[in-house]
């Protein structure tokens, strides 16, 4: 695999600062992206997220005086690419941190790199276990499932007011942990799923799936899809075959890339995002400057990376240090940070957003409803 590497700033002395005259080198931080294969366009959006959080960082000053630099790995949207282009990354001896990807089925794949270089890590994927299987160096920049699980079952249930609940999930970790959690959370309601149907990524055949749904009489059904492409597949299907029931499902349900792709298939569907425009000043602020900057909606998969690399800045500046654990300690120090994600107040386990918001497609348009937010677990 050819190697792709993007520098996105030259090395600038600050004359201004004397004492780091001699201390100029960048800090370079390394990231894994879907550059290339059948997530691509998800990778598009996360690395804009994080060069555009790198330019504004740099072009405040950067961190301890130092301009930070971001080099890009394609991970052609696999496990063993993820495990190739890490390795990449790390080989070179110079990166001070890292970013992942919000596939959670790749994050396990290079956990155990990440733990054996110790290098402090944020991730974008949400299943549980990533950050509370004894790995110290992985972070968050979104919620985890745990709490998806529990928003979902709470608005279905007492706000949509919907008990006959099919749960469809895409069989890799993301989906097997969001599918588990839900079904958990829906038990604390009284709820029991009449039918859990799950299907291997990338399928184009959803039909044997829809009909389960349409024979169990649900009246609303709650999805763990990892990416945007068969959020749309399962949507048209669901609407050919006459199936308007409710729809509330994971974050994939609102990106932009499954919107485009699904039309009004989506029409009136909700969904828990993380990432919401209508949530938050910062997040509003965001939506002005990346629509100028790449003339484009952000969304989940920009918004994650952004908070990433400011989260790493801030880890930097608060510890003074470009040393892994000085930079892992900070991070768990960070309290009532507001990013564009939502307000960061890690703990113990790497997780520092504990809720998400509820979106509804009215019409194509993306309308922010509610949050809901939980106690982090101590």
């Amino acid at each position: 695999m050819k190697r792709k590497m993007i520098s996105l700033c030259a090395v600038a002395a600050v004359a201004t600062m004397p004492q780091f005259a001699q201390a100029a080198d960048p800090i370079k931080i390394g990231m894994v992206a879907e550059s290339t294969g059948p997530n691509a366009e998800a990778g598009v959006y996360q690395s804009n997220g994080a060069k555009m959080a790198v330019e504004e960082i740099n072009k405040a000053g950067g961190v301890l005086g130092r301009q930070l630099e971001l080099y890009i790995e394609d991970n052609q949207s696999t496990n063993p690419g993820s495990v190739l282009a890490l390795s990449k990354l790390t080989s070179r001896g110079d990166m001070t941190a890292l970013i992942g990807t919000v596939r959670s089925t790749q994050i396990q794949a290079v956990s155990p790199t990440v733990k054996k270089v110790g290098l402090p890590m944020m991730i974008g994927g949400t299943d549980v276990g990533l950050t509370h299987s004894g790995n110290p160096w992985i972070f968050r920049a979104r919620p985890n499932d745990g709490y998806s699980a529990k928003v979902i079952a709470e608005y279905g249930v007492n706000t949509l007011k919907l008990k006959k609940w099919a749960i469809v999930h895409s069989t890799d970790s993301f989906g097997n942990g969001g599918a588990k959690g839900l079904t958990a959370s829906l038990k604390e309601l009284g709820v029991t799923p009449v039918t859990v149907q799950g299907f291997t990524s990338n399928s184009q055949d959803m039909t044997p799936i829809v009909l389960a749904i349409k024979q169990s009489g649900a009246d609303i059904v709650s999805t763990y899809i990892a990416n945007s492409t068969d959020v749309a597949i399962f949507a048209k299907q669901l609407r050919q075959l006459g199936l308007t029931v409710a729809w509330v499902g994971s974050p994939s349900v609102s990106t932009d890339t499954a919107m485009k792709l699904a039309g009004d298939a989506l029409h009136g569907a909700y969904s828990i995002s993380d990432f919401a425009v209508g949530s938050s000043p910062e997040a509003q602020d965001y939506d002005k400057r990346y629509r100028a900057k790449y003339n484009a909606e952000p969304d989940l998969y920009s918004a994650w990376a952004y908070d990433a690399v400011q989260v790493l800045a801030l880890g930097i500046k608060n510890s003074s240090s470009t040393k892994p654990d000085d930079i892992k300690k900070a991070i768990h120090a960070i309290k009532g940070y507001k990013g564009i994600e939502g307000t960061y107040t890690y703990d113990k386990n790497g997780d520092g957003l504990h809720g998400y918001n509820i979106l509804k497609n009215d019409g194509g348009k993306i309308v922010f409803m509610k949050h809901i937010d939980f106690t982090p677990a101590e």
